[in-house]
């Protein structure tokens, strides 16, 4: 999972001023669970489900819906957006059903139960009333559907390897975006098998009128989808740039090939309305939910994209090659979390940012610049905080507030061992010929103990790579990072970096108008250069930015969008003063200050550093 974090110290100050395999033949019906979603009726915001289900044996069945799904790393209870479940046998009468707790219901007299039937709420239109990350949630709305099968569909508890078959039935003008096939000629009804409930689970549909692109990448199928309500975005808009960004990641990754079809399903959200905020992406072994601003200008959000998709994408080496038996049996609802978080999405983030310098997306400056940025946001959690007990124990505070640091510390972690093993190595082997080596050792159905996954690291490299983990990973002592920079003749140094435009020496000079929503310059308060020079004056309203209208709702869009300006780009600024409209228009000028970062000053380890970044 990739979420989103704009500009915390700007925001913060503001504001206080996975293709579907087919059932195994021979398999018979009363053997699958038959699961019918009906888009075509959709009454209240609701969608039906009719589960048809197989043969028990037992008195009781009990029914799930996921408390947490793989990715998440939080509770999520998707069992309080079902509504009316009710419960039959073969001759339509209703049977006794119990709630349990809010994700469960017990069948009574299950040898008898053929059918149950309940109704879907979505959750994308409510995120003020829960906190489910919107990539993970679901979306109702006649014109578009976010199936995250989770959020619709559960298990029965001595079932969950029992294969599943879903058809969903549509209108004749959406088009199911998925990674599974549809075996189902019909314009209104797409069918689906899974040898089970996992499977299912890892493969989201989005069902919108079609706007979609493919294309092959060294023999897998690439889909990108996109849902844009108000059509400010295409997929083939975006194409190009996904298709270099994968066409590098498959030339990084080599020997990887985890899967035949990987899908893209971009979701943008419609800022003016009640729609999703949760930026960013969920990952799958074939495919990636995104949400994302659908007002952000377009090279902003080819630029997130860039850097969101990458991450999801990574997954296909961990936790989907590479895993601890914690992922492979996951327990949806008594969930057990492995102690290697830092692996699952520190390396994948790692790697993200690694592939870029590596395949020439980007320079060793913006690299160096990146990792710098990771040090500093680390700073601000525990960073004596072992990472096996906070991986283990993520659903609960402490740990759980500490989550977020895995894109950060996780990353920086999974960097030290990169450099470590090429010392080790004099420059000929890197983290990535580890993951291929533990790739093979384990691979997508052969799952690790948890206890044991140091050893088998240390058995493939280095003792060295070894005590780095039991000090730095389970250990409560912090990485000396400067030391392992050094190893690659890498130090730390002074640049300068231009600073945020709506800030003057660190502090912000916009503010928000809770009546109006509209966003201003704080009265009285100086201006920087950049907006006195195009004309600006305190007490003014910032209307548009760019060409791009803003307020409250849409300040993380601006703020980011302002993110890509250079020296002398043409700006233009409306702004409202004294009822009038009010157009300013100029080149951009950026006030540079001091930050702290990193350069390549040892020209002796160069050969080894190349090896780092280029190898």
């Amino acid at each position: 999972m990739k979420k989103i974090l704009y500009t915390a110290a700007l925001l913060s100050m503001l504001w206080s001023c996975k293709p579907g395999q087919q059932t195994t033949s021979g398999t018979s019906k009363s053997d699958e669970v038959q699961v019918t979603l009906d888009l075509q009726n959709v009454k209240d915001d609701k969608v039906a489900v009719t589960v048809i289900t197989p043969k028990f044996t037992t008195e009781q069945a009990t029914y799930h819906l996921p408390k947490i799904v793989p990715g998440t790393y939080s509770e999520d209870d998707y069992g309080r957006f079902i509504d009316d479940l009710k419960a039959y046998d073969a001759k339509g009468n209703l049977l006794t059903v119990t709630k349990g707790d809010v994700n469960t219901w017990t069948v009574s007299n299950a040898k008898a139960l053929t059918k149950i039937t309940y109704l879907v709420n979505d959750t994308y239109d409510i995120e003020t009333t829960h906190e489910i990350f919107s990539p993970a949630g679901t979306n109702i709305s006649p014109d578009n559907y976010m199936i995250n099968t989770h959020g619709f569909i559960g298990y029965f508890d001595t079932k969950t390897e029992t294969p599943y078959q879903l058809t969903v039935l549509h209108p004749t003008t959406l088009w199911g975006a998925t990674s599974m096939t549809d075996t189902d000629a019909s314009t209104t009804s797409d069918v689906f098998t899974t040898a089970r409930y996992a499977e299912l689970v890892e493969n989201p549909i989005m069902y919108a009128k079609p706007d979609y692109t493919t294309f092959t990448v060294e023999g897998m199928d690439i889909l990108i989808s996109v849902y844009s309500p108000n059509g400010l975005i295409t997929a083939e808009s975006i194409t190009p740039e996904m298709k270099t960004m994968i066409t590098a990641q498959k030339r990084f990754l080599g020997k990887f090939n985890a899967t035949k079809k990987y899908s893209v399903l971009i979701y943008l959200s419609d800022m003016e309305k009640s729609d999703a905020h949760g930026f960013g992406a969920l990952e799958h072994p074939t495919a990636t939910t995104v949400v994302m601003p659908e007002a952000m200008p377009k090279d902003q959000l080819v630029e997130s994209l860039k850097d969101i998709v990458s991450h999801e994408f990574f997954h296909i080496v961990t936790p989907l090659s590479i895993h601890s038996k914690e992922i492979q049996y996951f327990d949806y609802n008594n969930p057990k979390m492995s102690e290697h978080l830092w692996m699952y999405e520190g390396i994948t983030e790692y790697f993200a940012n690694l592939f870029q310098v590596n395949q020439g997306l980007i320079t060793e400056d913006d690299f160096y610049h990146r990792m710098a940025e990771k040090i500093v946001n680390s700073k601000r959690y525990d960073d004596t905080m072992p990472f096996t007990k906070m991986s283990r124990d993520v659903l609960k505070k402490p740990y759980k507030d500490a989550y977020a640091n895995v894109y950060e510390k996780g990353a920086l972690i999974a960097m030290c061992l990169d450099i470590q093993i090429r010392e080790s190595s004099n420059g000929q082997r890197g983290i990535l010929d580890l993951m291929q080596k533990l790739s093979k050792e384990y691979g997508n159905s052969k799952p690790f103990n948890d206890s044991e996954l140091f050893a088998k690291v240390t058995e493939l490299t280095y003792p060295e790579v070894g005590a780095f983990l039991d000090k730095y990973v389970a250990g409560n002592t912090p990485i000396p990072y400067a030391t392992y920079f050094a190893k690659m003749g890498v130090s730390e140094a002074t640049t300068k970096v231009p600073e945020n435009v709506f800030l003057k020496d660190g502090s912000p000079f916009i503010t928000i108008n809770p009546d109006t929503k509209e966003i201003l310059f704080v009265p009285g308060a100086p201006l920087n250069e950049f907006f006195t020079t195009l004309g600006a004056k305190g007490g003014d309203i910032l209307a548009s930015f760019n060409g791009t209208s803003y307020n409250q709702d849409t300040i993380y869009e601006m703020i980011m969008s302002s993110e890509n300006l250079k020296q002398n780009d043409p700006v233009t600024v409306t702004v409202k003063r004294n009822g009038k409209e009010i157009v300013l228009k100029g080149k951009a000028k950026l006030s540079m200050v001091d930050s702290k970062g990193l350069q390549a000053t040892d020209n002796a380890k160069t050969a080894l550093r190349e090896s780092w970044l280029k190898g």
